[in-house]
């Protein structure tokens, strides 16, 4: 039963909650917006650095050359996933505003989520080494990827990503990686002695950002431009996109024939969405004023799938219990078949 109801016991949610209630109440407007700006993209460009110290070069080794799982991983989150979230955003544009409704095509290019996704596989019963690689390199490649292919769908319209965003994010994003990369050696045991004091770093710094994006949010009116219907839409929207990324991913890998643990992993490394990658990345690729607008998706979705992936997991071990008690029954009675014969 505690399972169940982790979400309410993870600090992630409380962050985003105080991070989004701050914005409300207390909105970074007018100068205070460069200075919040320059402390968020400062606090992004550590986070970045930690993640490339602690991502173990083998793993990353390791998963590349097991591609029957990481290749089909790889055209889901960043194929058929984006194309349901342009599906989505066609639908959302009917009645929400347009920045919004392009946060669903924004959340479908996004990658995986490295720790819940290998949370709630090891939970389920899966593949936990499998997992974690596979969305450490899912993670990498959305580093790389989500930008351009974010921009390539969305039009020059929506999203311009011309020379100087992608000298943002190559100094924001890119370089302090590569760096974490190239002095891990010297790394990586002290941070895995100190790995809960770096997961509230993680969290400070997704936290910031949420913050400074939802800020001009807030002040272009976003409370005012849904009314109860507009909610009620938004969340059916969101988790339609839950169950088609969950139901896709679990038939996709079923029918390549993965082992059952394998398939645990696809499915979780598969649907769970960036939250740590999308808040950063929005807040430089798009201006303040809308970079609050086009994350609302993602971290309503970023709820959902918590709230959705605890009781799943549980019902997947439990239906993995079920399966070997029944082998072993059936082991035991053709045992004692045998002995009376």
């Amino acid at each position: 039963m505690k399972s169940r109801f982790a979400l309410f016991a993870d600090p992630m949610i409380l962050v985003l909650f105080i991070a989004t209630l701050l914005a409300n109440a207390f909105p970074a407007t007018g100068e205070a917006r460069a200075t919040a700006q320059f402390v968020s993209n400062a606090a992004i460009f550590l986070l970045f650095l930690v993640n490339g110290m602690r991502i173990a070069r083998g793993e990353i080794a390791r998963g590349l050359s097991n591609w029957r799982f990481f290749l089909p991983l790889f055209l889901w989150v960043f194929g058929a996933m984006p194309a349901i979230g342009l599906g989505l955003s066609s639908v959302a544009t009917l009645w929400l505003p347009p920045m919004v409704a392009l946060g669903f095509l924004y959340l479908g290019t996004l990658p995986s989520t490295v720790q819940s996704a290998t949370s709630y596989t090891s939970l389920a019963g899966g593949n936990v080494a499998l997992s974690v690689v596979g969305a450490a390199l899912i993670n990498i490649a959305g580093v790389f990827i989500t930008a351009p292919l974010f921009a390539a769908l969305a039009g020059s319209e929506a999203a311009d990503i011309g020379t100087e965003t992608i000298m943002r994010i190559g100094l924001i994003l890119v370089l302090p990686f590569i760096i974490g990369q190239m002095v891990q050696g010297w790394t990586i045991d002290w941070l895995k002695e100190r790995k809960g004091q770096v997961a509230w770093v993680d969290r400070i710094v997704i936290g910031t950002a949420v913050y400074v994006a939802f800020s001009g949010a807030v002040e272009q009116g976003l409370a005012g431009m849904f009314g109860a219907m507009g909610w009620a839409i938004f969340a059916a929207l969101l988790l339609a996109y839950l169950v088609l990324a969950t139901g896709g991913a679990w038939i996709g890998a079923g029918a390549l024939n993965y082992p059952r643990g394998d398939r645990i992993a696809f499915v979780f490394a598969g649907s769970q969405k960036s939250v740590a990658i999308g808040a950063p990345l929005a807040a430089i690729l798009f201006p303040a004023n809308v970079a609050g607008f086009v994350i609302a998706p993602l971290l309503l979705y970023h709820l959902l799938q918590l709230m959705f992936a605890a009781p799943f997991a549980t019902i997947l071990a439990g239906s993995d219990a079920d399966q070997k008690t029944g082998q072993d029954n059936a082991s035991d009675n053709q045992g004692a078949t045998n002995r009376g014969a």
